[in-house]
């Protein structure tokens, strides 16, 4: 990755933030804590890695992504609108009665979100299907899914890994968000994940473990999944929960919370000043 594409990354991975935090303040409710954490991810996946058409969102040939970890979709929608999906005057109404963008991913009325999710472990679970359908009708395309680290407390998520490593789904990447927070306090202290890609190499996958916030780190474990045969891989990517804005870093209470008007200020100037130092 040359220096004009990290900074172009970079760049956006700042506006994703800036329009996930515009969503939520909007929505007076939301999820920005793993949104945040999981924006560079998002980011690299839409304007770097995955073949996908804004102007032809139901491609059978695209690359899939799935938001398993639903509730955190207004960095998905983020992402989507600055690709050109759709207007970012949408992130304005998120949750609003008869707004397109809903408190979770909608197939149905969205475009370029690729699968209904909030449910945790289903979407990995739908993801499998879809790698599965890609390896039966001999297409070549990928399909990636983002889950947290606490949905792998879900018994679903390791029936849907079962599932992935016996039909060697060489197509699939799952995406870990191991921020470290979930809704209830620390992973660690909820259940506790310890040796995670010890788990999901027992599981039959091929782990990888990044820094989620380096973009070249995010390049060089796609790119790695890309050569593996004969089984799925997973990417455990170390993150920063509320990454981006001061106050929410690290910080359980922003799991699933909307910042007031004062907060609200500060996280965008913040954001603000971060863009203005990448352009400078």
């Amino acid at each position: 990755m040359d220096k004009s594409e990290l900074l172009k990354l970079k760049k956006t991975a700042c506006n994703v933030r800036l329009w996930t935090v515009e969503g939520v303040f909007n929505a007076k409710s939301g999820h920005p804590g793993g949104s945040l954490s999981a924006a560079d991810i998002m980011t690299y996946l839409y304007f770097s890695e995955m073949n996908v058409d804004p102007k032809n969102p139901k491609d059978p040939d695209r690359d899939r992504f799935v938001l398993s970890k639903g509730h955190c979709c207004p960095a998905l929608y983020a992402v989507l609108a600055l690709k050109g999906y759709f207007s970012t005057d949408e992130i304005k109404v998120l949750r609003h009665i008869g707004a397109m963008l809903q408190g979770h991913p909608d197939m149905k009325g969205t475009p370029g979100v690729d699968m209904s999710s909030g449910s945790l472990g289903q979407g990995v679970s739908a993801a499998c299907g879809m790698a599965l359908a890609g390896k039966l009708s001999g297409k070549d395309y990928r399909v990636y899914a983002m889950l947290g680290d606490g949905e792998c407390e879900e018994g679903q998520v390791w029936e849907a890994a079962m599932f992935a490593a016996h039909n060697k789904l060489d197509n699939l990447t799952w995406i870990v968000d191991f921020n470290g927070l979930q809704i209830d306090g620390s992973v660690a202290d909820v259940a506790g994940l310890s040796e995670l890609d010890k788990k999901f190499e027992a599981f039959g996958f091929e782990s990888i473990t990044i820094d989620g916030h380096d973009f070249e780190q995010i390049e060089d474990a796609v790119n790695k999944a890309k050569t593996v045969k004969g089984k799925p891989t997973v990417i455990i990517a170390n993150t920063i929960k509320g990454k981006g804005v001061s106050y929410m870093e690290n910080q359980v209470g922003w799991h699933g919370k909307a910042p007031n008007a004062d907060q609200y200020k500060i996280a965008m100037d913040e954001l603000n000043e971060q863009l203005k130092a990448l352009e400078a």
